[in-house]
């Protein structure tokens, strides 16, 4: 071997290298031949032997070697059916190279790696590629729907929205799910909330997957939970506590705002300003408190006893979805809560009570195996920063092939 070279393994199965060269731009061309001698017909589908010539050069992109761009450069092989009537040709199809793709399949993948995380222009400028051509990658080797094979049981479905564009309310509906073992995968990017767009998608589950779906976490929307009603009877619609807690919680600091309001206009101003912190005091549980901060929390509620009440009923709420218990013994708590609210001094929670009584059934579901949207809020943050390094992503079925290469794209292609 000359001094200064290396050899290294082209791993390509079925291939022979006829010549490696350099070109004036620094770029690796490496011509090769299949040692394969045959093809099938594509009539037939037969095997054929009897050679029949070779068609044009063609010359694809290939993995880097040493940080150069690489391309395998090569003639395809062209059979004739004995079998068929005239014998038509065949051009031998490669395990390594789609005839559609400019690329080798390994680069595509290669490629698909390198999108993770990031954004069509990064790649396309790292490896030196027109944009289209990374993006017809991603068109090419993603599909724009969920592949329903890939799946044996589904277990935990996940319904929830977003929206498109910041300050709009052009909302479409993610559906996840999360596995046996942990994972969370895509199902569908769903083009608007409405029951019937819900029931569409929710219809077209292989009836094998639609019996493994056990739980379906979402918020309080009527479509979302109208839908699963009627597609997925089997399944158990669990409202996500976190959401819940959002409703109540957001009752007890509409109160501090209004006691807050009060205090600032009966209060001197040098007491006031002995509050200095109280919001983010206030939303704290007892046990994150600090010493100084628990002389605030006291002085505040020596000043609102309505507070007071509030907070500790917040707390005694919180408390329950905390336990371990069954769902009947949770309803039991939850009624009991309900009843110290209506004999309290506060109203804050009047709306709230409302929507405990609409929604118990599924509020207290999540006691059964402790089931919630957290995935599903962590997942919606995810997709939130890959709209931000996009600039936007408006095409439902792109959305969805990035959401599922970001998910997916290590497992699958590292």
């Amino acid at each position: 071997m000359p001094k200064g070279q290396v050899t290294i393994p082209i791993d390509i199965p079925g291939i022979r290298v006829l010549k490696t060269e350099m070109n004036k731009r620094g770029e690796v061309i490496i011509t090769v031949e299949s040692n394969k001698d045959y093809a099938r017909c594509r009539k037939c589908g037969r095997v054929t032997w009897k050679f029949h010539g070779h068609g044009k050069w063609i010359t694809v992109r290939h993995l880097p070697v040493f940080g150069r761009p690489t391309y395998l450069k090569y003639q395809s092989k062209r059979y004739q059916c004995e079998k068929c009537d005239k014998g038509p040709t065949t051009t031998q199809q490669l395990e390594w190279h789609d005839p559609k793709s400019p690329h080798t399949i390994a680069y595509d993948e290669y490629l698909l790696v390198q999108l993770v995380n990031t954004t069509i222009t990064d790649v396309s400028i790292k490896e030196q590629l027109p944009y289209d051509k990374v993006l017809g990658v991603v068109e090419r080797r993603i599909d724009s729907k969920v592949d329903w094979g890939r799946y044996d049981r589904l277990g935990v479905l996940g319904l929830d929205e977003i929206a498109l564009k910041k300050g709009h309310r052009d909302f479409v509906v993610l559906v996840t799910a999360r596995l046996a073992d942990g994972r969370l995968v895509i199902l569908g990017v769903l083009s608007n909330r409405e029951k019937e767009t819900i029931r569409e998608f929710l219809r077209f589950i292989p009836q094998r997957l639609q019996e493994t779906i056990h739980t379906v976490c979402c918020d309080m929307c009527e479509g979302f939970v109208q839908a699963v009603r009627e597609e997925l009877q089997k399944a158990k619609i669990v409202v996500d506590r976190f959401h819940v807690a959002r409703h109540y919680r957001k009752a007890a600091d509409r109160l501090r705002k209004q006691e807050l309001k009060r205090l600032k206009e009966e209060l001197p101003d040098e007491k006031y300003k002995q509050l200095k912190g109280h919001m983010w005091i206030f939303r704290k549980t007892p046990s994150e408190l600090k010493p100084e901060e628990r002389k605030v929390l006291r002085l505040l509620f020596s000043y609102s006893p309505k507070l007071k009440s509030a907070y500790k009923l917040r707390e005694a709420l919180t408390a329950i979805f905390e336990q371990a218990i069954s769902k009947d013994v949770a309803r039991r708590k939850i009624r009991a809560w309900k009843k110290r609210v209506r004999k309290s001094n506060v109203n804050c929670f009047d709306n709230f009570l409302g929507t405990l009584e609409r929604w118990e059934d599924e509020i207290t579901n999540y006691f059964i195996h402790r089931d919630n949207s957290g995935f599903v809020e962590g997942f919606n943050n995810k997709v939130k920063v890959l709209k931000r390094r996009c600039y936007g992503i408006f095409n439902l079925e792109h959305l969805f092939q990035r959401i599922f290469l970001d998910l997916e794209g290590y497992r699958l292609y590292l």
